[in-house]
């Protein structure tokens, strides 16, 4: 934090203590790991570790343009629905972990500025109640569980490939 940033208290700090201890583990998670290593499916998964990272950052970025302008703003990057769990070709696991950084800075910067009690509708789809809103608070509360539950799915992918354990 510089000298000239706002000091963040109660609640926002907490959302961001939790997001950011989430964010750390799923980032170590990777640590020391080659790009080969990244992008191995070390389960019957589609799953590999670097495509986890690119699938929290791209679903956190979703969220939080959720969270400033609704389910349009939400929309308005399309999704690669099977690519965004996998590694392609001529990615690298620096570039992915770069790109999660950059989504993490503007989500912290969000988290400090945005009214928490704002709410917009959810999108339509299958597994959202029809005519629901969610608020920023509610968005952060489901990034912060999405980061946790990858977090986990990485560490169980990682112990695959080399016996490495991010959570003992």
């Amino acid at each position: 934090m510089t000298a000239s940033a706002p000091s963040i208290t109660g609640e926002r700090a907490d959302l961001l203590a939790s997001l950011r201890r989430h964010r750390g583990f799923l980032r170590q998670t990777v640590e020391g790991l080659s790009d080969e290593q990244a992008a191995l499916r070390s389960t019957v998964s589609e799953l590999c570790l670097g495509g986890l990272i690119k699938h929290v950052a791209t679903t956190e970025a979703a969220w939080l343009r959720f969270a400033v302008g609704g389910a349009d703003a939400m929309a308005s990057e399309p999704v690669d629905w099977l690519g965004q769990f996998r590694m392609t070709e001529g990615e690298t696991l620096a570039v992915l972990l770069d790109a999660y950084a950059e989504v993490a800075a503007r989500t912290d910067e969000l988290v400090t500025t945005l009214d928490l009690d704002r709410s917009h509708p959810l999108p339509s789809a299958p597994w959202f109640e029809p005519g629901a809103s969610w608020s920023v608070r509610r968005v952060l509360l489901h990034v912060i569980a999405e980061t946790a539950q990858h977090a986990g799915h990485a560490d169980i992918l990682r112990e695959a490939i080399d016996g490495a354990k991010t959570m003992g």
